[in-house]
């Protein structure tokens, strides 16, 4: 029998990258997945794919939006992924509009849907909730800024969520990846393609489907395992700023 069978997952930023790929490795499971992320039509084409899935048009930023579209629902799961990087430049000279928008995502986002989800399952009594960390958030780098601050901040509300709900039953999870292959580096550079690619060349990054296999694995372990914190790296990459690439 699936392990996940009978169980409703909510993965936002499911539309690309490794919300979508978690949500495939969710339904394979057994899950019934709630897909959350903006572009609602990327989420309609992989609701058909994952059968009994449900596309969820939101805006993790906005928290009447996400109470009122999660309310219909009973998660077991839920995977905090949504998230974004926007530019590189140095802090005195980056933009604080973008700041904003980083920052409404990366923490307040978090916090909008765990203020929907987490009570149902404190009251329950059972739950399993995954944040979609980084290294970035146990290392800064140089031009990472606010990107990373913003993920020490999801770290932070890790620990604090296994303080608040010690004794629950619920299980909380921090997946810190390093370099993944996928639309992040894009979105960071505002849409050049080029530049992105150039992040990936001359090494192995980890790939979507790696990093929703460690969710997957995390989600089924017997309930009396918590898998606290779970860092992949590139077996090219040794920290944020070294990456050993081929000649």
């Amino acid at each position: 029998m699936k392990p996940l069978l009978g169980c409703t997952a909510l993965v936002t930023g499911a539309s690309a990258g490794i919300g979508a790929a978690t949500a495939r490795a969710l339904a394979g499971e057994g899950a019934r997945v709630l897909l959350a992320a903006r572009r609602v039509d990327r989420l309609r084409a992989l609701a058909r794919e994952l059968a009994g899935s449900v596309p969820l048009e939101l805006d993790v930023r906005d928290p009447a939006a996400v109470q009122a579209a999660l309310a219909p629902y009973s998660c077991d799961i839920a995977v905090a992924n949504a998230g974004l990087a926007l530019g590189t430049e140095p802090l005195h000279r980056g933009d604080p509009a973008e700041w904003s928008v980083v920052i409404d995502t990366n923490v307040k986002g978090v916090l909008n849907v765990l203020r929907a989800v987490t009570p149902a399952m404190a009251d329950r009594g059972r739950g399993d909730v995954v944040l979609l960390g980084s290294v970035a958030g146990r290392q800064v780098y140089p031009g990472g800024n606010i990107y990373c601050a913003t993920k020490h901040a999801v770290r932070a509300v890790y620990e604090a969520l296994r303080l608040d709900l010690a004794g629950s039953g619920l299980r909380f999870t921090t997946v810190d990846p390093g370099m993944v292959e996928t639309e992040f580096s894009e979105v960071r550079f505002r849409g050049d393609a080029e530049r992105a690619r150039s992040v990936y060349e001359g090494f192995q990054p980890l790939q979507p489907e790696d990093v929703a296999d460690a969710i997957r694995w995390i989600v089924t372990r017997p309930r009396h395992v918590n898998i606290g914190e779970l860092v992949l790296w590139p077996t090219a990459q040794a920290s944020t700023t070294l990456v050993k690439r081929r000649t």
